[in-house]
């Protein structure tokens, strides 16, 4: 009778328990930070549930729930205006530098869109405020005059140009560069082989990459723009320096009537705030933290779903 067999453990050597020790240390800091950052809201914003509203002075003897849904609904709002104007410009930016622009140019532009996404927000919000609702306000009179049958446009348009529009537009030139470059390097990564092979078949340039390449890089565009989407939720000065928010629900995206982002809103009203104002802030801000949580788990619910792809499928 023989006796069993035991696989001995691979002995690690120092180094190697140093960086695998390291590594998870660095892996549980990011669990802890969130952890404390979670409790920290939680903890602040109870006094803003249990305290009666007519008791709380920023609510204006309304619910807190009757006070975060206008904010709640302008962050939304503003941030699918910035994706569906930043993302198709973003996947032409990127499929120019990758498949069509010749290669010092498509250097010279990537380092462009690497050098945007690092611009201070408070700039974009200094050249939306200064430069681009002034400039754009005649656009919106123009769409109340030609297209008012339309919601959206219903106006009367506003004066200054500081409207949720404009605050959108400044965030889609805000997570242009972050959307672009991710798109960038995912369609760099399409096997050559399989564009090749589209090529060989008689493809035009457009036909190959769209069979090929946009396949293969729909998790990273999806990736792309839930990224863009996280900054443009949690954007705070350059919306709060260029729109001019009333606090209101509505869709007209050229009039004076404006709802407002929960960071906006936070930025705008803490200095100010005292004793339950203060607990009613962080729990908006307890509510922009869930939102954000819930877009990134459905992105990578959906980027998972994407992940086995293989251009040969």
């Amino acid at each position: 009778m023989t006796a069993p067999t035991t696989t001995a453990r691979p002995v690690q050597r120092p180094g190697d328990r140093i960086f695998s020790g390291g590594a998870f240390f660095a892996g549980s800091l990011i669990l802890a930070a969130l952890a404390l950052v979670a409790g920290f809201l939680v903890l602040q914003s109870i006094p803003a549930f249990t305290t009666p509203a007519d008791e709380v002075s920023i609510l204006d003897g309304t619910s807190i729930w009757a006070y975060a849904g206008p904010l709640i609904f302008g962050t939304a709002w503003a941030a699918a205006l910035a994706l569906l104007l930043a993302v198709p410009v973003a996947i032409g930016i990127a499929l120019f530098i990758s498949h069509y622009a010749p290669r010092r140019l498509a250097q010279g532009l990537g380092y462009i869109v690497d050098l945007l996404a690092a611009v201070p927000s408070v700039v974009f919000g200094l050249w939306g405020g200064a430069v681009l609702a002034p400039a754009i306000q005649p656009v919106y009179t123009w769409l109340w005059q030609n297209f008012s049958w339309i919601p959206l446009f219903a106006g009367p348009p506003s004066g200054t140009g500081r409207t949720i529009l404009t605050a959108g537009i400044v965030l889609a030139v805000m997570v242009l560069p972050i959307i672009t470059a991710i798109c960038r390097e995912v369609f760099l990564q399409t096997p050559v082989l399989h564009e090749e092979a589209a090529l060989a078949l008689g493809a035009t340039r457009w036909e190959m990459i769209r069979m090929t390449v946009f396949p293969f890089a729909r998790a990273g565009i999806i990736s792309a723009a839930m990224l863009g989407l996280g900054r443009a939720l949690g954007e705070t000065m350059a919306v709060a320096m260029v729109l001019s928010a009333s606090g209101a629900v509505t869709l007209n995206l050229i009039s004076s009537t404006n709802p407002s982002t929960i960071a906006a809103n936070i930025a705008l009203s803490f200095p100010e705030a005292y004793g339950t104002n203060v607990n009613v802030l962080i729990a908006t801000g307890l509510m922009l933290f869930a939102i954000t949580l819930v877009v990134n788990a459905l992105a990578r619910v959906v980027v998972d779903r994407r992940k086995a792809f293989s251009g040969a499928n």
